[in-house]
């Protein structure tokens, strides 16, 4: 973990492209709520200082199969503890209500914060989130999470409307690994709760559910990245495909998932038409070059697959260029030559 210089470019409303001498990053959301996709294979939690450039990143690695997009299980992230407001409750608040608050600052008893909601029905699931905010996240109890997670999405709880949380606590926060490389970094609310009971869900090998609810939720980029490689994990290409269709390159955000579409498209074993997909992410030339690396691999894969050996070489080498070493070059190298 460190303190590293960042530069952050806007390419449209509540999204942003964030570069660094090591990868490149998509940023999506508001101020306190971004998710950065990074080119390079590993997962970022980031925290900035507005206005600066300069933020705190701790990083976690992960590594990935040259020709292959399906990714290994991750663990979510833990849940920042909350900031309780300056409010306290009124003499007339229901007992609940103040069993509950008491629990906000301190060290919160686990045993007493499920009692309220097993005594008071009507505050269950306030209870329950308050278990989540205190004591599972920052324990990083992912099966209890993924229990008490569930049980509140299925129930249609969100946490944004709850009216003890927004009375009580400033903004509570959850980092959520989306996607091998992509982390968001976002505001309590039933989207951010479905993307984390998808990954939590993910973890645990339950591909169908976590899919299910992922397929639920508002269909957003963030969303639509976690889909796709829920769907390339189960190997459901077409799905990928389908996904998606119909993309423009308009955005760094659909120069990504035109790379995981290219993908899918060699996964199928349609080489030209994933190098066209691939040719289209490549397209723009004002993309960030580490982006733009990342699309030359995949092609170079896709030449490798359909054994042309020597342009799959021209395209790495291409990335060999401008940066000797990118993950795994040497060995996608030694590929080609065989």
């Amino acid at each position: 973990m460190g303190f590293k210089v960042r530069k952050s470019i806007k390419i449209a409303p509540g999204v942003r492209l964030n570069v660094s001498s090591k990868n490149v990053g998509l940023s999506a959301g508001v101020r306190g709520a971004r998710v950065s996709v990074n080119t390079n294979g590993r997962t970022t939690r980031t925290i900035g200082i507005p206005g600066t450039g300069v933020s705190h990143t701790s990083t976690t690695s992960t590594k990935k199969r040259a020709s292959s997009a399906r990714p290994p299980a991750r663990a979510p992230q833990p849940v920042r503890a909350p900031v309780p407001k300056k409010v306290k409750p009124g003499l007339t608040a229901p007992a609940w209500e103040k069993q509950l608050f008491k629990q906000l600052s301190g060290t919160p008893d686990a045993t007493a914060i499920h009692a309220v909601g097993q005594q008071h029905p009507v505050a269950a699931a306030t209870a329950a989130m308050v278990e989540i905010l205190r004591v599972v996240g920052p324990n990083k109890d992912a099966e209890r999470a993924r229990v008490l997670l569930g049980w509140l999405f299925d129930t249609g709880y969100d946490p944004s409307r709850d009216p003890f949380i927004i009375k009580y606590l400033e903004n509570p926060e959850i980092s959520i690994p989306v996607a091998t490389g992509v982390t968001a970094e976002m505001l309590w609310d039933r989207q951010a709760m479905g993307l984390f009971v998808a990954e939590l869900e993910q973890a645990s090998g339950n591909l169908p559910r976590a899919t299910a609810v992922v397929e639920s939720l508002d269909p957003t980029t963030v969303a639509a990245v976690s889909l796709a490689e829920l769907y390339a994990e189960a190997e459901r290409w077409a799905d990928v495909v389908d996904l998606t269709n119909g993309l423009s390159n308009d955005d760094v955000a659909a120069t990504f998932l035109l790379i995981q579409r290219g993908t899918a498209l060699r996964e199928q074993g349609y080489f030209e038409a994933a190098r066209e997909a691939l040719k289209e992410a490549l397209r723009p030339r004002s993309r960030p070059v580490e982006l733009r690396h990342l699309a030359l691999v995949a092609r170079g894969h896709t030449y490798l697959a359909e054994g042309k050996k020597a342009m799959a070489r021209k395209d790495y080498e291409r990335v060999l260029a401008d940066n000797a070493a990118y993950p795994g070059l040497q060995e996608m190298l030694g590929a080609a030559a065989s």
